[in-house]
């Protein structure tokens, strides 16, 4: 049998990171974990081929190789996806759909034959007893959550190490809160389950083996949701792991609530996490508490955000406006909280109600709810009618893109940061292929933002403000730069519709 593993393309997002790719000659920011970890459960007869159509183009020689195709795909990817299926059909191949698209719009694919839904730790074992017996079902699904022990290492040799900026591995699934807006728990559950140890050194070992040494995502949804078996099992083996020099850094996400615990803090640093994506939302209390954001409320949000950065981890923030609670000072608010907090990258959406949330159930009651979600809660658009009025609330989210992208305000908020920012002393091994591509990527720096650029005379004060006051943060002031580079191209898409009323000072 053979198989290819089909990962659709994103579109152009915030987290896409596609107009910072060019300077470091990159494809894509990651690889398709889930597919990769999928390829490690099928028979050991199978022929498996992954194409990654954020890399590359799916091209005929692979459909007419294939006897099958395993798709995986986001909501985000909904557009690539129908495409993808069409060719797939139209080559004769049965298909196999999963993944968090087809969850919960599994009915939108009629040219799918089978759907393996929810884990698949749980789901593809019957699938693949199914297919041998001659007999699969449409539809394999679960309301059970796996042991994640089960869960096989992922098949990187599946992939070109060169065509990405950072691998991705899981040591968790499930989060122990519930907010309203948010699917985790309803498609991961509430209690953190967790792989042991000894398999993610395991993974880590595996990567390292084949010749990594960039960066690790962490891609857990809450990677402190248990802090128990972190701080007394995960960190202090990651700790033995990076006594070797390795010099790999990690990114994860986590709960605000890491704030008050300087010791977990402390390990994650010493561990080589060097950041964070926190999920702050709004400054508003009553927006908070409507959303069921429990864990961020009665608190100094500016204050936790600085701490953390101070203690070595750079915070990413993910805030929304749209709530039931928001007044017309919203806008206004947030933006003096971004600029406050330092927050360099900053990912403002509109409010979106998934299916599966609380938030979704509330607004199809209401009678508020319209569209499809688009899956990309950073492009402008909404599939709930909010109270303020939608035009009201557009025009309040483009008065806060155009404000905090603005070159001046971007780069102070990076300066902010660096002021904070108290990174370990951790010598890196020299490596001669990532000193190149980072060299490479300081002088198309220069060329396309020091000269071409519209933010010129920012760029080059951050620089020369780092060199004397930071100098060991300089890799970071550049890359931070580049970063803001695509975050106004992706400003500029999304005020496009607003007859072109933004102007972010986009190069």
């Amino acid at each position: 049998m053979n198989v290819l593993l089909i990962y659709p393309e994103f579109p152009d997002t915030f987290w896409s990171f596609k107009h910072a790719l060019k300077f470091i000659r990159k494809k894509a920011v990651s690889p398709p974990l889930g597919l990769l970890t999928v390829a490690a459960m099928l028979p050991i007869a199978w022929n498996r081929r992954l194409v990654d159509l954020n890399t590359r183009q799916l091209t005929e020689q692979d459909l007419d190789w294939a006897d099958m195709a395993f798709i995986s795909a986001m909501t985000a990817q909904r557009a690539s996806t129908h495409q993808t299926i069409a060719r797939c059909k139209a080559a004769g191949l049965k298909i196999v759909a999963g993944g968090p698209l087809f969850v919960y719009e599994h009915d939108q694919f009629p040219e799918v034959d089978h759907f393996v839904l929810n884990e698949a730790e749980l789901t593809l074992p019957d699938f693949l007893a199914g297919l041998e017996q001659g007999n699969p079902r449409r539809i394999y699904a679960t309301t059970a959550f796996a042991d994640l022990h089960t869960t096989p290492a992922p098949l990187w040799e599946l992939i070109s190490f060169d065509d990405y900026i950072t691998m991705n591995i899981q040591f968790s699934r499930g989060c122990p809160y519930n907010c309203d807006f948010c699917n985790v728990t309803a498609l991961l559950g509430h209690r953190p389950r967790t792989k042991s140890t000894r398999q993610i050194i395991a993974e880590l070992d595996g990567l390292y083996r084949l010749g990594w040494r960039g960066s690790i995502f962490f891609v857990d949804d809450n990677f402190i949701g248990n802090k128990k078996i972190l701080k007394s099992e995960l960190l202090p083996a990651l700790i033995q792991w990076q006594a070797g020099k390795r010099g790999i850094t990690f990114s994860t996400e986590a709960s605000i609530n890491l704030a008050d615990d300087a010791e977990l803090i402390r390990l994650l640093v010493k561990a080589g996490f060097t950041t964070v994506f926190i999920g702050i939302e709004t400054p508003d209390e009553d927006s908070l508490a409507g959303c069921n954001k429990k864990q961020n409320l009665k608190r100094d949000l500016v204050g936790d955000v600085r701490r953390i950065q101070r203690a070595g981890l750079q915070v990413q923030g993910g805030f929304i406006v749209g709530f039931d609670a928001d007044k017309p000072s919203i806008f206004q608010r947030q933006i003096d909280f971004i600029q406050t907090s330092g927050i360099v990258t900053a990912m403002v959406g509109l409010l979106q109600a998934p299916p599966g949330t609380g938030l979704y159930a509330r607004m199809q009651q209401e009678g508020r709810l319209f569209a499809r979600l688009s899956g990309d809660n950073v492009d402008g658009t909404t599939n709930v009618q909010p109270l303020m009025g939608l035009d009201a609330l557009r025009q309040g989210y483009r008065s806060v893109l155009e404000t905090i992208y603005l070159p001046e305000h971007y780069y102070r908020r990076v300066r902010l940061f660096l002021q904070d920012y108290r990174p370990p002393q951790i010598k890196m091994p020299f490596n001669l292929n990532q000193t190149g591509m980072y060299l490479k990527a300081f002088l198309r720096s220069v060329y396309q933002l020091g000269i071409l650029g519209k933010e010129r005379a920012q760029f080059w004060g951050l620089l020369f403000w780092t060199l004397f006051r930071r100098p060991r943060l300089f890799p970071q002031a550049v890359t931070l730069a580049i970063y803001g580079y695509h975050f106004r191209k992706i400003c500029e898409k999304i005020c496009a519709p607003f007859q072109n009323a933004c102007d972010p000072g986009g190069a």
